[in-house]
């Protein structure tokens, strides 16, 4: 296909096994960029006030859908393991149609003031239990708090793998990974142990958040900031094989999150990265213009894409395909991504893109 050729591909609906869509007009903001692409669309639970019970997830589910203005769009619901969450309280949000559980070690991100020590995760054992027994999904921070910050995550994969060990049949998702060590963990570990991997993780290293390149200077780049922190570029090409690789422990995850500017832009800016505007282009990118990327460039195509976005997650949560397509085409008319939309920088704001999708 040559330079003057518009390119065009055609693939199942995708779906986002990792979003914050905050509260209030937050949510009414961001929301559409989610549905108007997304199929389905997993939501974290470190709202404020966060997502505990069945009680909480209903009407929360309520807001995502009129702020989604997308009939066909389907939030997946999750609760907050806190040190208060019984086994009556996962039963209570199973019957309302949550697919997983999410546990945040306490203080390591947006709304985690009251995690779990990793001291304390055997106090959730019975919790543990019940979701084994039941089949629903432990969702997983995988960050040691109060360590140095590039090694929280390797030092978070022994609790991964003693919780694995300790409920052999209990699924579970290490969310957002961001070392060569977590691919490498998730890939020996037992089936039913999957990751999630992130849009821009895949692009960013540490250095995009420390030396961001504007002008022929480099600055810090608050709005890459992000937990867990990206990390070195050997890191960084271990993701981009693992997306690229077809092995279906690996699958999408936005963890888009949006901060207002004057939160990001601070004296004790908010980590997350808002990545919902340009998800879809940045990862039709990797894929289809950057085959040599991958150590299996087969795999590194429309189909590899539309597996690591629309089916490899599905399958994992026991959800059905989805049935209706997007397409994703460069026209080769190149455009600048906004750098701010209603208050919020979106990811990759006044660079480059040249894909595009639409419904259909």
């Amino acid at each position: 296909m040559n330079a003057d050729t518009v390119k065009e591909i055609q693939i199942r609906a995708p779906d986002d096994f990792h979003v914050h869509f905050r509260q209030g007009e937050m949510l009414r903001n961001v929301a559409p960029f989610t549905s108007n692409v997304f199929r389905r669309a997993m939501v974290m639970p470190n709202t404020s006030p966060a997502i505990l019970t069945a009680d909480d997830v209903i009407p929360y589910r309520v807001s995502i859908k009129d702020a989604a203005r997308n009939d066909a769009f389907e939030p997946l619901m999750t609760i907050k393991l806190v040190g208060t969450t019984t086994p009556a309280i996962i039963e209570d949000a199973m019957a309302v149609g949550i697919v997983a559980a999410k546990l945040y070690p306490e203080g390591v991100t947006t709304n985690s003031e009251d995690g779990v020590s990793p001291g304390d995760i055997e106090k959730l054992y019975p919790v543990f239990d019940v979701m084994q027994r039941a089949d629903l999904v432990l969702s997983l921070h995988g960050e040691v708090p109060k360590v140095f910050v590039m090694d929280r995550e390797f030092r978070f994969l022994t609790i991964l793998e003693q919780i694995a060990e300790d409920f052999p049949r209990l699924r579970i998702v290490l969310e957002h990974i961001t070392t060569g060590a977590a691919v490498a963990k998730v890939k020996s570990m037992r089936e039913g142990v999957a990751a999630t991997i992130t849009t821009h993780h895949l692009l960013m290293t540490l250095d995009n958040v420390l030396c961001d390149e504007r002008g022929g200077n480099e600055f810090l780049n608050p709005h890459h900031y992000c937990k867990p922190v990206a990390k070195r570029p050997e890191d960084r090409d271990w993701l981009l094989k693992a997306a690229f690789s077809g092995n279906p422990k690996f699958f999408f995850g936005s963890d888009t999150a949006p901060h207002l500017r004057e939160k990001k832009e601070c004296d004790c800016g908010c980590a997350g990265v808002w990545n919902a505007p340009v998800n879809l282009p940045i990862l039709a990118s990797l894929f289809l213009d950057h085959p040599e990327s991958s150590p299996n460039p087969a795999s590194a195509n429309a189909q590899g894409l539309e597996r690591f976005i629309s089916e490899f997650g599905a399958q994992f949560y026991r959800l059905p395909l989805n049935d209706t397509k997007i397409t994703l085409y460069d026209n080769n008319d190149p455009y600048t991504v906004q750098d701010n939309i209603g208050g919020v920088v979106p990811f990759w704001a006044r660079r480059s893109l040249g894909w595009r999708c639409r419904k259909g």
